[in-house]
């Protein structure tokens, strides 16, 4: 009880300073929303599960590279994966039939691309004449070139038992390093390190940073469409053979699923999985014909086996290298890959072929004495073949893929979008993912998050009931042949259902989410199947109240599985800004029965840092960021976040146990541009 009240008196002394700090700021303060609040909007569908780092940093830089709507090209548009490919070509037909976009407004009478995602890509293009100095040039570039660096340190005020015990290698702080160089979105040179919490730093098998990247980036030169040379990502038709982009959660997927042309993107994230290291180039033939040809070699992180075979059991991509077991794994595998994708269009109808190879250093020997590994990927050769293909015309559009792999098993996809009217459009999605098939480097639409054993059928609809109220609504239904983790037995089933409801007025937005997700699971013996239920139901408000920007949010959670699971949050978060000062705090109290029943809420963070924190238990969570623009060429940022918890006194288990009911997280951060 003590406990609980110190922690409540300390946790009200801290929001009552947090209020001090926003009321201190001028009155007349002007209101500012930025595109991470409206991406959090298209990404709440899922909670953290869509909450993927390279999506959010992807869309920082472009972020920073606003084009002119007016004279964007497909490719222009192609490059912002929230839109699809009917989204971009009723864009196109717009600025066409108008000749241009007057105002932002506008896209909100395009009809695909709906509220919410209008007012994203607002935050991303321009309305204006054609830029001055956009010719790529070796003069053009080092006049008109950019360079940005920033810093960002994170400073925990606690100590979890991995350090207490001498068990990480390294110190408590995690900091990481960016530099940029660029010329509007035609060139791009960046180099990244980053060291988490608990690395090694300039010691041991670290010479330096623990993580270090580069790229650079040519789009638009000729024949040549793009060029990234070091690390980079690719996306070829539905993701079936390969797919290291965009979209990592089931949703999201959705708005770039189909893109019939190919994505070649520079990795600029701190994340140390899903990329590609070496060259990929992508060269229009002609008018109808491109071909994109990569080569990759680069070191992985493998989880060795126990019986001194040499052998891996499994890729890691945590890219934590903190302890000594860590630090074994870290970079012993060496992977290679190479291939190529040929894509043919012209008349609204799209045709391409994929060829991936993929060999390991080591071989990769999964457990396959579990069930659910029996079909795991194991040897050290693999390919992958595919074929996509698509055709769009008018109010219609159908794609799909269709790929094999070195077992010959078959996976496949195809989906079909259709405008009824100009209010009212639907989505079907078909796949079947054979229970053999393997891909290492394959992402798609699913439910169990893997393109091997699901057969499924999605049904969506998007209803715009009138200029302010509109509709998206789907069903999900997945069948699973063979077993899988935690589904002891074959022919398993689950069930996805989803409704969103949105009103806009001004500046004020109201949400109504409610989810239903339905799944089997073993019991405690694994001697039978139980049906799991997941409920999630939300409501969400933003709007302003003179120079306050606010959002306040009511979550409402509910899951069963012999013993139900019962969990609510309710969240405030506010926003001033005036002249050089932004300064936003928020305030969420959360009480859940346990995991099952966890819930997700949105917070503000720095830069290409995305926060989408889960909590469970009783307690409250309060933050606090200051952003201060000194002058064009330096901006500085501070976040303080507190995460008090009432019902426990250890938070955490294994090396990140905390011996407190507590804890704070400070970060501050740098950006210097030239």
């Amino acid at each position: 009880m003590n406990t609980k009240m110190y922690a409540m008196k300390r946790s009200i002394g801290s929001i009552a300073i947090v209020i001090g700090l926003l009321i201190a700021t001028d009155a007349g303060a002007q209101q500012e929303q930025r595109w991470e609040d409206c991406y959090e909007e298209l990404m709440s569908t899922e909670g953290s599960e869509a909450s993927d780092p390279m999506d959010y940093e992807l869309l920082s830089r472009l972020a920073s590279h606003p084009f002119n709507i007016n004279t964007a090209t497909k490719e222009d548009l192609e490059q912002l994966p929230f839109l699809n490919d009917q989204q971009i070509a009723d864009i196109m037909e717009y600025v066409y039939k108008y000749r241009a976009l007057q105002s932002v407004g506008e896209l909100y009478m395009i009809p695909s691309l709906g509220n919410a995602c209008a007012r994203l890509l607002s935050y991303f293009i321009v309305i204006g004449e054609p830029e001055e100095h956009n010719r790529l040039s070796w003069r053009n570039l080092l006049r008109y070139g950019k360079h940005k660096v920033v810093g960002t340190v994170g400073i925990p005020t606690y100590r979890s038992k991995g350090f207490s015990e001498g068990k990480y290698l390294g110190g408590p702080l995690k900091h990481w390093l960016r530099y940029t160089f660029d010329y509007t979105d035609r060139f791009e040179l960046g180099l990244v390190a980053a060291q988490d919490a608990g690395e090694p730093f300039f010691s041991g098998r670290n010479r330096g940073y623990d993580y270090a990247s580069f790229y650079l980036m040519l789009r638009g030169r000729g024949s040549l469409k793009a060029l990234v040379v070091g690390r980079y990502r690719l996306r070829f038709g539905m993701g079936l053979v390969m797919n290291c982009d965009f979209g990592f959660g089931k949703q999201m997927l959705l708005q770039s699923l189909g893109r019939s042309s190919a994505a070649v993107r520079p990795h600029s994230s701190r994340s140390e999985s899903n990329y590609l290291q070496g060259a990929a180039a992508t060269f229009k033939l002609n008018k109808a014909i491109e071909t994109t040809l990569f080569m990759s070699y680069r070191s992985v992180d493998g989880t060795l086996r126990t019986d001194g075979s040499g052998a891996v059991s499994a890729i890691g991509g945590s890219g934590y290298h903190r302890t000594e077991t860590e630090m074994q794994h870290k970079h012993n595998t060496f992977q290679s890959a190479a291939g190529g994708n040929l894509r043919y269009f012209k008349n609204g109808f799209h045709v391409g072929g994929t060829v991936l190879y993929t060999a390991l250093s080591r071989e990769l020997r999964p457990d396959t004495d579990r069930i659910y590994k029996r079909w795991a990927a194991e040897g050290t050769h693999f390919y992958n073949i595919g074929l996509n293909y698509g055709y769009m015309r008018g109010r219609y559009s159908f794609s799909g893929e269709a790929a094999t792999d070195n077992r010959q098993a078959l996976s496949t996809i195809n989906r079909l979008d259709l405008r009824l009217t100009s209010a009212v459009s639907v989505m079907a999605i078909q796949r079947y993912y054979a229970y053999k098939y393997n891909g290492l480097f394959a992402r798609s639409f699913s439910e169990a998050g893997a393109v091997q054993d699901e057969s499924g059928l999605y049904l969506g609809m998007n209803w715009k009931l009138g200029r302010r109220l509109s509709a998206f609504v789907y069903a999900d239904y997945a069948y699973f042949a063979w077993p899988k983790y935690r589904q002891s037995f074959a022919g398993t089933h689950a069930w996805d259902g989803f409704l969103q409801l949105d009103y806009q007025h001004k500046d004020f937005l109201l949400t109504a989410q409610y989810r239903l997700r339905r799944r089997q699971r073993d019991n405690k013996d694994k001697s039978a199947l139980m049906e799991r239920n997941e409920q999630r139901g939300r409501i969400k408000a933003a709007y302003h109240l003179g120079a306050w920007q606010l959002r306040t949010q009511a979550d409402l959670s509910y899951a069963r599985q012999q013993v139900s699971s019962v969990g609510y949050l309710i969240a405030q978060s506010l926003l001033r800004h005036y002249k050089w000062l932004t300064a936003s705090a928020s305030f969420d109290y959360f009480h859940t029965q346990g995991y099952d029943s966890r819930v997700y809420v949105y917070e503000r963070g720095t830069l290409y840092d995305f926060s989408f924190p889960c909590f469970f238990g009783h307690g409250i969570r309060y933050s606090c960021n200051m952003r201060a623009d000194l002058g064009s060429h330096f901006t500085l940022i501070g976040k303080v976040g507190t995460t008090d918890y009432f019902d426990r006194s250890v938070i955490g288990s294994g090396n990140q146990q905390i011996n407190h009911s507590s804890r704070t997280d400070i970060q501050l951060q740098a950006i210097v541009k030239l």
